[in-house]
């Protein structure tokens, strides 16, 4: 029996791919620097922190990883507040909500710095619903390591066998499976670069879950 869900946040919770892409374009434009979309891909799942090590190293990049995160995050801020369209996606909010009034535990465990998690959290009041907020940037290790995860399983009080993770990158899922939990693999966009093909199972709107559907994987 499922007790615990796991959630990641972006492409999952609230879609901040475009607005994140547009940040870091700007970003990668003060920097005076061209990541492909083939290389930015690969990025996603990862936290800001190891993204920007990578960036540092493939282009040789004086700035210290200190000073390009703050940069970073000021264009992703300022671009978040300014950004008045941005939802969460498609039913997830009746997901969670169903969930939580089943007393089921709701974790989120997020690659991106804490800064972006409290601005969604804030913003879209959810904050009641999760226990525990994980964060990225606390880990040296992005996904496709299991750490976040290993972390919110020990953190949600249950065995990994009565956990689930719902992602929708390619290292997230990766993630999850190293973790030894089940993963149900969020694909709401068909034109997505991101597999998830190695997800216990895949879906493409959240109405298809709900606490019993969940509940009862084995």
């Amino acid at each position: 029996m499922i007790k615990a869900v796991i959630f990641d946040m972006d492409g999952v919770v609230v879609d901040t791919e475009p607005l994140s892409h547009r940040a870091n374009t700007k970003f990668y434009d003060a920097m005076g620097i061209t990541v492909t979309d083939e290389v930015y891909s690969t990025f996603i799942g990862n936290s800001d922190r190891n993204i920007l090590q990578k960036i540092k190293d493939m282009y040789t990049l004086d700035a210290t990883v200190d000073d390009m995160l703050q940069q970073c995050l000021d264009y992703y801020c300022e671009a978040f507040d300014a950004d008045e369209t941005l939802e969460l996606m498609p039913g997830v909010k009746d997901l969670i909500v169903d969930l939580y009034n089943n007393g089921v535990t709701i974790l989120l465990a997020s690659s991106s710095s804490k800064v972006k998690i409290e601005r969604v959290f804030n913003r879209f009041g959810l904050n009641p619903y999760f226990s525990h907020k994980i964060s990225g940037q606390d880990f040296e290790f992005s996904k496709p390591h299991p750490a976040i995860f290993l972390e919110a399983v020990a953190k949600s009080g249950f065995t990994a066998d009565e956990c689930i993770v719902i992602e929708d990158s390619t290292n997230g899922v990766k993630a999850a499976k190293a973790a030894g939990v089940y993963c149900i693999g969020y694909k709401n966009d068909e034109h997505t670069t991101q597999d998830t093909s190695l997800a216990d199972q895949v879906i493409s709107d959240f109405s298809q879950l709900n606490y019993q559907i969940i509940r009862d994987i084995k």
